[in-house]
């Protein structure tokens, strides 16, 4: 049980430390929305698969709010990471950056490949 708690607690920091790294500030909403739903995805990527079905409805229930909040805030601050993020970290992440004159990922893009790299890494 501690061990788990211990595992838990490691993985939020990894993705918190993660989600800093590629712009998101810790003052939105969004991002603990965000970081909950990669964490989701990381144990679960069938998640993934359907974020308005089964991933908004579960961590707006958790949060007391609706699954379109948690879809906008989560859509801002995936926004303001692609603003103001590291051009570098998205490259590595993604395959390209704002600089490139890509489009910014969906959401579903986004969870998806920073629940991918957790696992891998983790």
């Amino acid at each position: 049980m501690i061990a788990e708690n211990t595992n838990l607690i490691e993985l939020e920091r990894y993705v918190s430390k993660m989600m800093l790294e590629l712009g998101i500030p810790a003052h939105l909403r969004g991002y603990y929305y965000l970081r909950e739903a990669v964490l989701l995805s990381v144990e679960d990527m069938e998640l993934v698969s359907s974020v308005t079905k089964l991933l908004y409805p579960v961590i707006a229930r958790s949060h007391k709010t609706t699954s379109q909040r948690v879809e906008r805030a989560i859509r801002n601050a995936i926004e303001v990471s692609w603003e103001r993020g590291n051009p570098e970290v998205f490259e590595d992440l993604f395959g390209f950056s704002r600089e490139t004159q890509s489009p910014r990922p969906t959401n579903s893009e986004y969870i998806a490949r920073i629940a991918d790299k957790v696992r891998i890494d983790g």
